[in-house]
C-alpha cells in the first residue's frame, strides 16, 4: 500500500485544491452542520449551480471519455477530486447517482446520436438522472424483480413498481431494469432501458421517512410505452447491463457520512459531564476509542483501493467492507452523542438543537443506509464468498425459470 500521491497525482491534487479554494468555502474541522432542510426547490438551484460551475473548470466527468464532454482521466482522478471536495462545503446528493453510473452505463450502451443529446446536459447539471432496480418483492435480489416489459412493434409496454428510488422526484431521466422473458432463469430474463422520467404511465411518489426527509421514491409504471431505441444492451442482456452500472458503483459508495469521527469528537470536547468534557470521561473514551479504530481500518482499506487504482488496477468486491462498516459506524456515532444528550437527545429540530440536530438525522437515517445498495446482509455474503473464499450460500432457484419459482418441482 502507498499512502503518497505520485508527481502527477500531487499536481493534479493541487489543481483540484485551486479551483476548490477559489469556488467553495472550506470545511471547518469539527463546526456544527449549517441545519439541513433536505432537497427543496432553493437546493436543487444550487446543485445545478455548483455542477455547471464544475463542469465548466474540467471537474465533471473526470473519467468520461473527451468525446463526450469528459476528461478522459482514470479513476484515481476522480478519487482524488472527490476526496479534496469532501473537505469544502458543497452541494451534494443530486447528481451522485446519474453521473456516477446512469451515464457511464449509457456511454457503455447508447447510440452516438443519444450520446450527444444526453451527456451534456446531465454533465452541466441541467437534468437528472435515477436508477430505478430495486422492487418490493425483490428485496436485495436484484435479479427477483417482475416489472415487465412487453414488446409491442417497435415499442415496449412497461408495467410495475419500483421502491426506494433515490431523487426519483428530482430527475428527468432514468436506466431501468426490466423482465422481458419469465421462461428462463432470473437473471437471463432481464432487459434494461433508459426512460423518461416526465413520460406518461410513471407516477413518482415520495416516501416520507422517520428522518423528516422524502429523499426516495416509490416509482410506478402503468403501460409505460419506450421505444425499442432505448434499449440498452440487447433483449435478455440486463444483467450484464447491471453490472455495468453497479461496477461504476463502486467509486461512488464507501465515503464516511456525516457527521463523522471528528465531528463526534467536536462534539465530546464541548459537551460536559458534571462539568468535565465528555472526551475526558474513561467510559466514553472507550467507546470513542471503538468508534475511531473501525473509522481508521475503513480509511487504511480505502487506501488499499486508491493504492490499486493509482496502478491501473480495479477495485475488487473488497469495497464492501467500507460500506459494510460505516453504515454500522454511522449508528454508533449518533448513538453515542444522543445518549450523552439525554432528553434533549430527542429535540431533533435543527434550528435549537444542539449541533443543528445532525446526530438525531443521522441516527434516523442510518437504516437507510443498511439498505441502500444492497443490505448489510448481502455485503457480508460478498465478503465472505468473494474477499475470504468461503463457501456460498444455497441458491436453489438459481437455474429455475423465473416464472416456476416459488411452485415447487415435482
Amino acid at each position: 500500500m502507498d499512502l503518497e500521491d505520485t508527481k502527477a497525482e500531487a499536481e493534479y491534487r493541487a489543481k483540484v485544491r485551486a479551483f476548490l479554494d477559489a469556488h467553495a468555502e472550506k470545511r471547518v474541522r469539527g463546526a456544527a452542520p449549517a441545519p439541513s432542510r433536505g432537497i427543496d426547490a432553493e437546493a436543487l438551484t444550487r446543485a445545478k449551480a455548483w455542477q455547471a460551475k464544475k463542469a465548466e473548470a474540467g471537474f465533471a466527468g473526470i473519467r468520461w471519455p473527451e468525446e463526450w464532454g469528459g476528461q478522459g482521466g482514470g479513476p484515481i482522478e476522480e478519487v482524488i477530486y472527490t476526496q479534496e471536495e469532501a473537505k469544502y462545503t458543497v452541494p451534494r446528493g443530486v447528481f451522485e447517482i446519474g453521473l456516477g453510473m446512469c451515464l457511464p452505463t449509457m456511454i457503455a450502451y447508447a447510440t452516438k446520436e443519444q450520446l450527444e443529446r444526453y451527456t451534456g446536459p446531465a454533465l452541466r447539471g441541467e437534468e437528472v438522472w435515477c436508477q430505478l432496480f430495486s422492487e418490493p418483492a425483490s428485496g436485495s435480489d436484484l435479479a427477483g424483480l417482475r416489472t415487465r416489459a412487453v414488446r409491442d412493434g417497435d415499442e415496449w409496454v412497461i408495467n410495475g413498481q419500483k421502491i426506494w428510488t433515490s431523487g426519483a422526484h428530482l430527475s428527468d431521466y432514468g436506466i431501468l431494469l426490466t423482465r422481458t422473458d419469465p421462461t428462463v432463469p432470473k437473471h437471463k430474463g432481464l432487459t434494461m432501458f433508459f426512460i423518461d422520467m416526465h413520460a406518461p404511465g410513471v407516477e413518482v411518489r415520495p416516501i416520507h421517512q422517520m428522518s423528516g426527509a422524502s429523499h426516495f421514491n416509490e416509482v410506478f409504471f402503468t403501460d409505460l410505452r419506450v421505444p425499442d431505441a432505448h434499449r440498452l444492451g440487447a433483449v435478455g442482456d440486463g444483467w450484464r447491463v447491471a453490472l455495468t452500472t453497479l461496477m461504476n458503483e463502486r467509486l461512488a459508495v464507501g465515503d464516511e457520512p456525516r457527521p463523522d469521527v471528528e465531528d463526534l469528537i467536536a462534539f465530546l470536547e464541548e459537551f460536559e459531564i458534571d462539568g468535565v468534557p465528555a472526551i475526558r470521561t474513561p467510559v466514553v473514551r472507550d467507546r470513542l476509542a471503538d468508534i475511531y479504530a473501525r473509522s481508521a481500518g475503513v480509511k487504511n482499506a480505502r487506501f488499499r483501493a486508491i493504492t490499486a487504482l493509482s496502478r491501473g488496477e480495479t477495485p475488487g468486491p473488497e469495497a464492501s467492507i467500507g460500506r459494510l462498516v460505516n453504515a454500522m459506524k454511522q449508528q454508533e456515532i449518533a448513538r453515542l452523542a444522543l445518549e450523552l444528550m439525554g432528553a434533549g437527545g430527542m429535540v431533533s429540530d435543527p434550528d435549537t438543537a444542539l449541533r443543528a440536530g445532525s446526530f438525531q438525522q443521522s441516527l434516523l437515517a442510518a437504516p437507510g443506509q443498511r439498505i441502500a445498495g444492497g443490505t448489510s446482509e448481502i455485503l457480508r455474503n460478498i465478503i465472505a464468498e468473494r474477499v475470504l473464499g468461503l463457501p456460498g450460500d444455497p441458491r436453489v432457484d438459481k437455474d429455475v425459470p423465473f416464472q416456476d419459482i416459488g411452485r415447487g418441482r415435482s
